[in-house]
Protein backbone atom coordinates (compact mmCIF):
# COMPACT_ATOMS: atom_id res chain seq x y z
CA UNK A 1 0.00 0.00 0.00
CA UNK A 2 1.08 3.65 -0.82
CA UNK A 3 1.15 6.06 2.06
CA UNK A 4 0.44 9.42 1.01
CA UNK A 5 0.93 13.00 3.48
CA UNK A 6 -1.24 15.37 1.95
CA UNK A 7 -1.00 18.63 4.05
CA UNK A 8 -3.55 21.39 3.77
CA UNK A 9 -6.05 18.44 2.94
CA UNK A 10 -8.88 19.86 3.90
CA UNK A 11 -8.84 23.12 2.26
CA UNK A 12 -10.45 23.61 -1.38
CA UNK A 13 -8.12 21.65 -3.78
CA UNK A 14 -6.43 19.85 -1.45
CA UNK A 15 -9.88 18.23 -0.25
CA UNK A 16 -10.96 17.64 -3.96
CA UNK A 17 -7.78 16.01 -4.48
CA UNK A 18 -8.02 13.79 -1.32
CA UNK A 19 -11.61 12.45 -2.08
CA UNK A 20 -10.57 11.74 -5.73
CA UNK A 21 -7.63 9.64 -4.77
CA UNK A 22 -9.36 8.01 -2.27
CA UNK A 23 -11.86 6.90 -4.44
CA UNK A 24 -9.87 6.09 -7.51
CA UNK A 25 -6.92 3.66 -5.60
CA UNK A 26 -8.12 1.18 -2.65
CA UNK A 27 -5.13 0.67 -1.61
CA UNK A 28 -3.64 4.15 -1.22
CA UNK A 29 -3.15 5.00 2.74
CA UNK A 30 -3.82 9.02 2.63
CA UNK A 31 -3.15 10.65 5.18
CA UNK A 32 -3.98 14.19 6.26
CA UNK A 33 -2.59 17.02 7.94
CA UNK A 34 -4.33 20.45 8.25
CA UNK A 35 -4.59 23.27 10.44
CA UNK A 36 -7.77 23.84 10.30
CA UNK A 37 -7.46 27.51 9.97
CA UNK A 38 -10.46 29.91 8.67
CA UNK A 39 -10.62 27.99 5.34
CA UNK A 40 -9.76 24.93 6.26
CA UNK A 41 -12.52 22.52 6.96
CA UNK A 42 -13.20 18.77 8.56
CA UNK A 43 -16.66 19.03 6.85
CA UNK A 44 -14.76 19.08 3.27
CA UNK A 45 -14.31 15.69 3.76
CA UNK A 46 -17.12 14.25 6.21
CA UNK A 47 -18.20 11.77 3.63
CA UNK A 48 -14.63 9.88 3.64
CA UNK A 49 -14.14 9.58 7.84
CA UNK A 50 -15.61 6.27 7.51
CA UNK A 51 -13.20 4.83 5.00
CA UNK A 52 -10.45 2.60 5.48
CA UNK A 53 -7.93 3.93 3.69
CA UNK A 54 -8.00 7.70 4.99
CA UNK A 55 -7.16 9.09 8.33
CA UNK A 56 -6.86 12.99 9.34
CA UNK A 57 -4.33 14.65 11.89
CA UNK A 58 -4.72 17.96 12.95
CA UNK A 59 -1.86 20.03 12.75
CA UNK A 60 0.19 22.38 11.18
CA UNK A 61 2.97 22.28 9.01
CA UNK A 62 5.19 24.62 10.58
CA UNK A 63 4.99 22.09 14.27
CA UNK A 64 8.12 20.35 13.32
CA UNK A 65 7.48 17.80 15.99
CA UNK A 66 4.24 17.02 14.38
CA UNK A 67 5.70 16.55 10.81
CA UNK A 68 8.46 14.52 11.98
CA UNK A 69 6.53 12.08 13.65
CA UNK A 70 4.31 12.04 10.15
CA UNK A 71 6.89 12.04 7.28
CA UNK A 72 8.16 8.50 8.51
CA UNK A 73 4.98 7.14 7.92
CA UNK A 74 4.67 7.96 4.45
CA UNK A 75 6.63 7.39 0.98
CA UNK A 76 4.56 10.59 -0.68
CA UNK A 77 3.92 14.38 0.49
CA UNK A 78 1.96 16.04 -1.43
CA UNK A 79 1.58 19.88 -0.23
CA UNK A 80 -1.52 21.69 -0.32
CA UNK A 81 -1.05 23.64 2.82
CA UNK A 82 -0.95 27.07 2.05
CA UNK A 83 -2.35 30.49 3.06
CA UNK A 84 -3.68 31.57 -0.49
CA UNK A 85 -5.67 34.95 -0.90
CA UNK A 86 -4.12 38.01 -2.33
CA UNK A 87 -6.26 40.55 -0.39
CA UNK A 88 -5.42 39.09 3.31
CA UNK A 89 -1.80 39.14 1.63
CA UNK A 90 -2.08 42.61 1.01
CA UNK A 91 -3.13 43.49 4.60
CA UNK A 92 -1.13 40.68 6.54
CA UNK A 93 1.84 39.16 4.72
CA UNK A 94 2.74 37.44 8.50
CA UNK A 95 1.34 34.10 8.43
CA UNK A 96 1.86 33.74 4.95
CA UNK A 97 5.56 33.86 5.44
CA UNK A 98 5.40 31.62 8.43
CA UNK A 99 2.98 29.06 6.33
CA UNK A 100 4.22 28.67 2.44
CA UNK A 101 7.65 29.38 3.64
CA UNK A 102 8.88 27.76 7.03
CA UNK A 103 6.49 25.26 6.88
CA UNK A 104 7.14 24.54 3.38
CA UNK A 105 10.64 24.35 4.84
CA UNK A 106 9.84 22.07 7.07
CA UNK A 107 8.73 19.73 5.27
CA UNK A 108 11.66 19.25 2.91
CA UNK A 109 13.69 18.86 5.94
CA UNK A 110 11.74 16.00 6.75
CA UNK A 111 11.18 14.29 3.54
CA UNK A 112 15.10 14.95 3.38
CA UNK A 113 16.24 13.29 6.53
CA UNK A 114 13.48 10.48 6.38
CA UNK A 115 14.22 9.90 2.75
CA UNK A 116 10.78 9.81 1.18
CA UNK A 117 10.28 8.75 -2.11
CA UNK A 118 8.16 11.54 -3.39
CA UNK A 119 7.72 15.10 -2.90
CA UNK A 120 5.00 17.44 -4.88
CA UNK A 121 4.71 20.79 -3.99
CA UNK A 122 1.34 22.56 -5.32
CA UNK A 123 1.85 25.82 -6.56
CA UNK A 124 0.44 28.67 -8.69
CA UNK A 125 0.81 30.76 -11.58
CA UNK A 126 0.85 34.04 -9.70
CA UNK A 127 4.20 33.17 -8.78
CA UNK A 128 5.29 34.44 -12.65
CA UNK A 129 3.69 37.36 -12.27
CA UNK A 130 1.50 38.96 -14.92
CA UNK A 131 1.95 38.84 -18.65
CA UNK A 132 0.34 40.97 -22.09
CA UNK A 133 0.80 38.52 -24.29
CA UNK A 134 1.84 34.44 -24.94
CA UNK A 135 2.35 32.78 -22.19
CA UNK A 136 4.58 31.38 -19.54
CA UNK A 137 6.45 28.40 -19.59
CA UNK A 138 7.91 26.66 -16.94
CA UNK A 139 11.03 27.94 -18.07
CA UNK A 140 9.90 31.92 -17.29
CA UNK A 141 11.41 33.69 -14.71
CA UNK A 142 9.75 33.82 -11.42
CA UNK A 143 8.28 37.77 -10.87
CA UNK A 144 5.92 37.75 -7.99
CA UNK A 145 3.93 41.07 -7.49
CA UNK A 146 1.72 40.20 -4.50
CA UNK A 147 3.21 39.18 -0.93
CA UNK A 148 1.59 35.99 -1.12
CA UNK A 149 2.79 35.11 -4.92
CA UNK A 150 6.18 36.02 -3.29
CA UNK A 151 6.01 33.67 -0.43
CA UNK A 152 4.48 31.16 -2.86
CA UNK A 153 7.77 31.51 -5.12
CA UNK A 154 10.21 31.10 -2.32
CA UNK A 155 8.39 27.75 -0.96
CA UNK A 156 8.97 27.22 -4.52
CA UNK A 157 12.75 28.22 -4.81
CA UNK A 158 13.69 26.13 -1.87
CA UNK A 159 11.77 22.76 -3.14
CA UNK A 160 14.62 23.73 -6.46
CA UNK A 161 17.16 23.97 -3.60
CA UNK A 162 16.44 20.85 -1.92
CA UNK A 163 15.99 18.82 -4.86
CA UNK A 164 19.74 19.91 -6.55
CA UNK A 165 21.64 20.26 -3.19
CA UNK A 166 20.24 17.02 -1.74
CA UNK A 167 18.90 15.21 -4.48
CA UNK A 168 15.38 15.54 -2.98
CA UNK A 169 12.60 13.72 -5.71
CA UNK A 170 10.42 17.15 -5.71
CA UNK A 171 8.44 18.43 -8.04
CA UNK A 172 6.39 21.95 -8.65
CA UNK A 173 3.17 21.96 -10.20
CA UNK A 174 1.96 25.84 -11.01
CA UNK A 175 -1.93 25.50 -11.85
CA UNK A 176 -4.10 28.59 -13.21
CA UNK A 177 -7.11 29.66 -11.08
CA UNK A 178 -9.42 26.77 -9.90
CA UNK A 179 -13.04 27.12 -9.30
CA UNK A 180 -15.72 24.11 -7.95
CA UNK A 181 -16.95 23.04 -5.20
CA UNK A 182 -16.15 23.41 -1.28
CA UNK A 183 -13.82 27.10 -2.40
CA UNK A 184 -14.22 29.17 0.40
CA UNK A 185 -16.13 31.99 -0.13
CA UNK A 186 -13.99 34.76 -0.18
CA UNK A 187 -12.47 34.08 -4.12
CA UNK A 188 -14.13 35.36 -6.78
CA UNK A 189 -16.50 32.97 -8.06
CA UNK A 190 -17.73 31.55 -4.91
CA UNK A 191 -17.91 35.03 -3.19
CA UNK A 192 -19.90 36.54 -6.62
CA UNK A 193 -22.26 32.89 -6.78
CA UNK A 194 -23.00 33.57 -2.83
CA UNK A 195 -23.36 37.24 -2.90
CA UNK A 196 -25.89 36.94 -5.73
CA UNK A 197 -27.65 34.37 -3.92
CA UNK A 198 -28.22 36.99 -1.17
CA UNK A 199 -29.34 39.34 -3.45
CA UNK A 200 -25.82 41.68 -2.35
CA UNK A 201 -23.39 43.59 -4.20
CA UNK A 202 -20.66 41.48 -6.30
CA UNK A 203 -17.70 44.22 -5.58
CA UNK A 204 -15.70 43.93 -8.94
CA UNK A 205 -11.83 45.17 -8.90
CA UNK A 206 -11.20 47.93 -11.44
CA UNK A 207 -12.51 47.93 -14.88
CA UNK A 208 -12.85 44.16 -14.64
CA UNK A 209 -10.90 43.53 -17.09
CA UNK A 210 -8.43 41.69 -15.48
CA UNK A 211 -7.95 38.27 -17.24
CA UNK A 212 -7.37 34.41 -15.76
CA UNK A 213 -7.44 31.26 -17.03
CA UNK A 214 -9.93 29.01 -15.42
CA UNK A 215 -9.31 25.31 -14.75
CA UNK A 216 -12.18 23.47 -12.65
CA UNK A 217 -10.59 21.70 -9.09
CA UNK A 218 -11.32 18.09 -10.87
CA UNK A 219 -9.26 18.54 -13.87
CA UNK A 220 -6.54 20.14 -11.39
CA UNK A 221 -6.95 16.74 -9.29
CA UNK A 222 -6.26 14.43 -11.92
CA UNK A 223 -3.16 16.69 -13.34
CA UNK A 224 -1.46 16.20 -9.88
CA UNK A 225 -2.23 12.62 -10.05
CA UNK A 226 -0.62 12.56 -13.45
CA UNK A 227 2.23 14.25 -12.21
CA UNK A 228 3.07 11.87 -9.19
CA UNK A 229 2.81 8.97 -10.99
CA UNK A 230 4.45 10.58 -14.31
CA UNK A 231 6.35 12.94 -13.65
CA UNK A 232 9.99 13.92 -13.48
CA UNK A 233 11.57 14.84 -10.15
CA UNK A 234 13.14 18.35 -10.78
CA UNK A 235 10.84 19.13 -12.92
CA UNK A 236 8.05 22.11 -12.98
CA UNK A 237 4.34 21.54 -14.26
CA UNK A 238 1.84 24.00 -15.62
CA UNK A 239 -1.64 23.38 -15.23
CA UNK A 240 -3.78 25.46 -16.78
CA UNK A 241 -7.73 24.94 -17.61
CA UNK A 242 -7.12 26.97 -21.42
CA UNK A 243 -10.24 29.06 -20.23
CA UNK A 244 -9.05 32.50 -20.24
CA UNK A 245 -11.53 35.33 -19.33
CA UNK A 246 -12.39 38.59 -17.89
CA UNK A 247 -13.02 38.88 -14.55
CA UNK A 248 -16.68 40.96 -15.71
CA UNK A 249 -17.02 38.18 -18.05
CA UNK A 250 -17.18 35.81 -15.67
CA UNK A 251 -19.72 38.09 -13.56
CA UNK A 252 -22.29 38.28 -15.90
CA UNK A 253 -22.11 34.60 -16.26
CA UNK A 254 -22.92 33.92 -12.97
CA UNK A 255 -25.88 36.56 -12.66
CA UNK A 256 -27.41 34.96 -15.94
CA UNK A 257 -26.98 31.65 -14.34
CA UNK A 258 -28.85 33.37 -11.48
CA UNK A 259 -31.00 35.05 -12.96
CA UNK A 260 -29.78 38.10 -11.04
CA UNK A 261 -29.49 41.58 -12.31
CA UNK A 262 -26.30 43.28 -13.45
CA UNK A 263 -27.13 46.01 -11.14
CA UNK A 264 -25.52 43.79 -8.48
CA UNK A 265 -22.22 44.51 -9.61
CA UNK A 266 -20.69 46.94 -7.70
CA UNK A 267 -17.14 48.58 -9.09
CA UNK A 268 -14.60 49.36 -6.16
CA UNK A 269 -11.08 50.81 -6.31
CA UNK A 270 -8.81 48.09 -7.94
CA UNK A 271 -6.34 45.94 -5.59
CA UNK A 272 -2.65 47.14 -5.24
CA UNK A 273 -0.84 45.47 -7.29
CA UNK A 274 -3.36 43.73 -9.42
CA UNK A 275 -1.63 41.48 -11.73
CA UNK A 276 -3.52 42.13 -15.45
CA UNK A 277 -3.50 38.88 -17.02
CA UNK A 278 -2.27 35.09 -15.73
CA UNK A 279 -1.48 32.32 -18.82
CA UNK A 280 0.37 29.48 -18.99
CA UNK A 281 1.70 27.22 -21.38
CA UNK A 282 0.48 23.80 -20.65
CA UNK A 283 2.32 21.87 -23.41
CA UNK A 284 5.04 20.00 -20.73
CA UNK A 285 2.09 17.99 -19.03
CA UNK A 286 0.00 17.23 -22.14
CA UNK A 287 3.13 14.87 -23.10
CA UNK A 288 2.33 13.07 -19.78
CA UNK A 289 -1.02 12.00 -21.28
CA UNK A 290 -3.02 14.65 -19.43
CA UNK A 291 -5.68 17.36 -20.52
CA UNK A 292 -8.43 19.61 -19.14
CA UNK A 293 -11.59 17.25 -19.57
CA UNK A 294 -14.29 19.81 -18.61
CA UNK A 295 -16.01 22.14 -20.69
CA UNK A 296 -16.04 25.71 -19.05
CA UNK A 297 -19.64 26.84 -18.85
CA UNK A 298 -20.62 23.20 -17.84
CA UNK A 299 -17.79 23.37 -15.19
CA UNK A 300 -19.23 26.53 -13.92
CA UNK A 301 -23.16 25.85 -14.45
CA UNK A 302 -22.35 22.74 -12.14
CA UNK A 303 -20.43 24.96 -9.58
CA UNK A 304 -23.07 27.64 -9.41
CA UNK A 305 -25.77 24.95 -8.30
CA UNK A 306 -23.76 23.47 -6.33
CA UNK A 307 -23.86 26.25 -4.06
CA UNK A 308 -27.36 26.53 -4.61
CA UNK A 309 -27.66 22.94 -3.12
CA UNK A 310 -25.12 23.41 0.06
CA UNK A 311 -26.47 26.71 1.07
CA UNK A 312 -26.29 25.56 4.53
CA UNK A 313 -22.24 24.92 3.93
CA UNK A 314 -21.50 28.54 2.83
CA UNK A 315 -23.74 30.31 4.88
CA UNK A 316 -22.58 28.24 7.86
CA UNK A 317 -19.14 30.08 6.78
CA UNK A 318 -20.18 33.39 6.31
CA UNK A 319 -22.35 33.51 9.52
CA UNK A 320 -19.36 32.05 12.12
CA UNK A 321 -15.99 33.65 10.11
CA UNK A 322 -16.07 36.84 12.16
CA UNK A 323 -13.17 37.30 10.45
CA UNK A 324 -14.49 37.36 6.90
CA UNK A 325 -17.11 39.52 7.70
CA UNK A 326 -14.72 42.16 9.28
CA UNK A 327 -11.82 41.55 6.45
CA UNK A 328 -14.15 42.98 4.03
CA UNK A 329 -15.09 45.82 5.75
CA UNK A 330 -11.92 46.92 6.54
CA UNK A 331 -10.52 45.86 3.40
CA UNK A 332 -13.26 47.79 1.16
CA UNK A 333 -13.54 50.68 3.38
CA UNK A 334 -13.44 54.02 1.53
CA UNK A 335 -12.77 51.72 -1.81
Amino acid sequence: MKRILVTGGAGFIGSNFVRYMVNKYSDYKITVLDALTYAGNRENLQDLETRSNYEFQHGNICDKTLVEKLVPECEVIINFAAETHVDRSILEAGSFIQTDVVGTFNLLEAARKFKTDRYIQISTDEVFGSIDRGSFTEQSPLQPNSPYSASKASGDLLVRAYYKTYGLPAIITRSSNNYGPYQYPEKLIPLFITNAMEDKALPLYGDGKNVRDWLYVLDNCEAIDVVLREGKAGEVYNIGGGNEMQNIEITRLILRLLSKPESLIKPVQDRLGHDRRYSVSIDKIKQLGWKPRHAFNEALQETVQWYVNNEDWWRKIKEKQESFKKFYQEYYKGR
